[in-house]
């Protein structure tokens, strides 16, 4: 099983949340194609509101993806995004600046680069620290 950091603003991610699925960039294919079963998920989201500059720059939702294969789901008239259902997990948000000295994915500066992809691998360890972070309190 792999983990991941999603990057989506928070309100898409919480929609994503109430409705057991996840998306990724934008409705793409590609990227919800590479996720599997099992394999465990963590949020990022820059902004709060998609479109908006009110920065968050936080995790905000965790969970892992469920059995099953992605689908299609009509959003609007000619937007048709591929999603993937999520076992969301109880969690908190939590702020990224103090996570990012303990990330190996941020460790060579190039974070910032790697999460313009919407879909990054992590290693376990880092997904342990940002797990840890995200446990409800």
């Amino acid at each position: 099983m792999a983990a991941w950091i999603g990057v989506s603003s928070a309100n898409h991610v919480a929609r994503g949340v109430a409705g057991g699925f996840l998306q990724l960039c934008h409705g793409k294919a590609g990227p919800v194609r590479r996720l599997r079963p099992g394999d465990r998920i963590a949020y990022y989201a820059p902004t709060a509101t998609f479109g908006l500059k009110d920065t968050l720059r936080a995790f905000v939702a965790m969970g892992t993806v469920a059995p099953g294969d992605p689908w299609q789901a009509e959003m609007a008239p000619g937007f048709l995004p591929w999603r993937r259902a999520v076992a969301w997990a109880p969690s908190r948000q939590a702020p990224a600046a103090p996570l990012l000295p303990h990330l190996s994915v941020a460790r060579d500066g190039g974070w910032g680069a790697r999460l313009r992809f919407g879909l990054v691998p992590i290693t376990d360890a880092d997904w342990d620290v940002i797990a840890a972070a995200m446990a409800p309190a």
